[in-house]
């Protein structure tokens, strides 16, 4: 287990990416606080699931882009594990209009989720691991919507951008404290949310346009973020992995 006895919080982990990332992560070994903002029964299932495995787990709500709903789902994680070496931030939102219908309440909702739940849970966590004095990790689960203007995603694909600077800004000012911070970059995922977007038809034929020839399963991109906060990735700091399939290749 790479990870053994490590104390992990995924973001966004009821559902999708996140809910495979903290089932990942115990499978290596961690405890993990299961957060989310409004889907509890499945965030308690994605909680037994991980205490199946072996390993301790809390589901813990809160809105990340509420800083004070942070900050308790920060006590909330010391007093169950004790300490926090992994923060994975993966939770966002997006309201995709075309920029001319577009409001600055959608922009602020987007940005309060996707851009400024990253800012103050990435914080919160690097500053308890910095008290901690034993290093950490720190993944934010970013979007190719960072590299490429996808039409009527607007405030999403700025948010996307932002993070990703924000992020290996942080890489180069925290790795003195051993703290490693990166970026995954998934393409089209085969999701919950996606089904707000896209009818299955829709989903099975868009999977035809990626080279590989089906979107991506959510565990593919979880073993990506296991990967970069193991040892096996002890000498990456400030990296994007991008888990597409080749999806940036042709769209």
């Amino acid at each position: 287990m790479k990870l053994k006895d490590k104390a992990a919080i995924v973001t966004g982990a009821s559902l999708g990416i996140g809910r495979a990332v903290a089932v990942e992560l115990a499978a290596q070994g961690a405890d993990v606080a299961v957060n989310y903002a409004r889907h509890a029964a499945e965030a308690e299932k994605a909680a037994e699931e991980i205490r199946g495995l072996g390993r301790r787990a809390i589901a813990c709500q809160a809105d990340v882009g509420d800083r004070a709903q942070d900050e308790r789902m920060l006590e909330e994680t010391l007093k169950a594990f004790g300490r926090v070496d992994i923060l994975v931030s993966n939770a966002a939102y997006s309201i995709r209009k075309p920029f001319l219908e577009l409001t600055p309440e959608d922009v602020e909702k987007t940005w309060a989720v996707s851009l400024w739940g990253v800012f103050h849970t990435c914080q919160l966590a690097a500053r308890q691991m910095v008290r901690q004095g034993t290093g950490g990790n720190i993944v934010i689960v970013s979007s190719v919507h960072a590299e490429r203007p996808y039409p009527r995603s607007t405030s999403y694909n700025a948010a996307k951008a932002a993070v990703n600077h924000m992020a290996f800004t942080w890489a180069h000012e925290l790795i003195q404290y051993g703290i490693r911070v990166n970026v995954v970059e998934p393409g089209w995922t085969d999701t919950p949310g996606e089904r707000n977007y896209n009818t299955e038809e829709q989903l099975r034929e868009g999977g035809k346009l990626v080279p590989i020839g089906r979107l991506a399963r959510a565990e593919e991109v979880a073993k990506g973020v296991a990967f970069l906060v193991s040892e096996d990735a002890s000498y990456i700091v400030g990296s994007c992995l991008r888990i597409d399939g080749g999806f940036m290749l042709v769209h």
